[in-house]
């Protein structure tokens, strides 16, 4: 019997790479659902991340996907001689045994170790920046026009393929002067939060069911901004006697954000840990709260939606396609005046006001599965195979 040459091609077994450099955040959380997501569909998924930054606990559930081959490479976050290394340990994984049919690189520093090559046939590149250092509004004009070059030459000259993971970050690769014939946008998908989290979640901090609870998850970053949240609270706070705010996260800003929590004469409303993952915190949240700086498409503002959560955003990446705007959520201007993030959070807040965000937030919860990020990123990968 004769079999269709594309209906065979369309259920065979690809050889995938996937490269990391940073393991947090929702980069890190990308990476573990992509490569769980094709090696569950069939395909052989090697995995390279580096050691330098890596987290125990993205180090573990990776170990524990029990993939063919998990590579460690040292790769650091800044540009430096370091890089030389981790260029010829990925050329030696890459060109050391059966081809890989794709090599993805996720954000800025595996993307460019694994797009750099020389001249001649090779395996597709695809790249994820997860958010480029321009979309940063603070970089100043210099950092744009540096970075904007750097990725603008890799794009057009190294790149098969760049997938962009919201229409803010599409349009940004445009304005970089990116080809759009080797853009694709594809949203994060994320699993159904676990909604009987909220309770534990609450009595940790012996918090009530009754009280009204905002949300912060993220890196203690420059980027992610939790100082402009605890700014905003403590603004709010005084409209809001009963209102509490929950922080999740870690990272460099950590010591600067106790001090401020301290300073602010609200330690008993504000609660910092790292205890929790997003994903068992955000069904404690009557409402999520970004401050972002920047974002490409946020795993959190995704895991809120899917929970059916009303969210409180700056004007970020992502956030139009997580919020139905002025229904499902608020969305203030980007400029860091934090009255008005105050402002939207009050106003969020008012019981008639919430009752409708979550209505219409709940009527969109279907609307960010992990199949359809699979679907999407496999069939990039089948086209790229059948064009080489």
């Amino acid at each position: 019997m004769n079999i269709d040459p594309s209906i065979a091609e369309a259920h065979s077994s690809l050889r995938l790479l996937q490269v990391l450099e940073p393991s947090g955040g929702g980069s890190g959380r990308h990476f573990l659902d992509l490569c769980r997501g094709l090696k569950q569909r069939g395909h052989h998924v090697e995995a390279v991340y580096s050691p330098v930054r890596a987290e125990d606990a993205f180090v573990r559930e990776l170990k524990s996907l029990a993939l063919p081959a998990v590579h460690a490479v040292a790769m650091r976050r800044s540009p430096g001689l370091s890089d030389i290394a981790a260029f010829r340990a990925l050329r030696r994984i890459i060109n050391g045994g059966i081809p890989f049919d794709i090599v993805h690189g996720h954000s800025s520093k595996a993307g460019a170790l694994t797009r750099l090559r020389l001249p001649g046939s090779h395996a597709p590149r695809v790249y994820t920046p997860h958010a480029f250092r321009t979309m940063d509004p603070t970089l100043g004009r210099a950092g744009r026009l540096i970075f904007g070059g750097i990725e603008t030459i890799l794009a057009q000259l190294f790149t098969d393929h760049l997938i962009c993971v919201s229409d803010d970050e599409h349009a940004h690769a445009r304005s970089l002067g990116m080809p759009a014939r080797k853009l694709s946008v594809i949203v994060n998908g994320v699993m159904p939060p676990p909604l009987d989290m909220a309770k534990t979640v609450r009595a940790s901090f012996g918090i009530s069911d009754e009280a009204f609870v905002f949300g912060f998850v993220g890196r203690l970053s420059h980027q992610k901004a939790p100082e402009r949240l605890i700014e905003a609270f403590r603004n709010a706070a005084s409209r809001l006697p009963e209102a509490q705010l929950i922080m999740v996260g870690a990272g460099e800003l950590e010591p600067a954000i106790r001090t401020a929590i301290a300073e602010s004469g609200l330690q008993k409303r504000i609660r910092l840990t790292s205890a929790f993952t997003g994903p068992q915190a955000v069904p404690a949240f009557d409402v999520l709260v970004m401050p972002s700086r920047y974002e490409a498409m946020s795993y959190v503002m995704l895991e809120a939606a899917a929970a059916g959560k009303p969210i409180v955003s700056t004007e970020v990446g992502g956030a139009t396609m997580a919020i139905d705007r002025d229904r499902s959520g608020l969305i203030v201007a980007n400029d860091g005046d934090t009255a008005k993030l105050a402002n939207a959070m009050v106003e969020s807040a008012d019981p008639e006001r919430h009752r409708q965000m979550i209505a219409v937030a709940q009527a969109r919860m279907a609307n960010f599965s992990m199949a359809q990020m699979i679907d999407k990123t496999e069939a990039v990968y089948r086209r790229l195979v059948a064009t080489r």
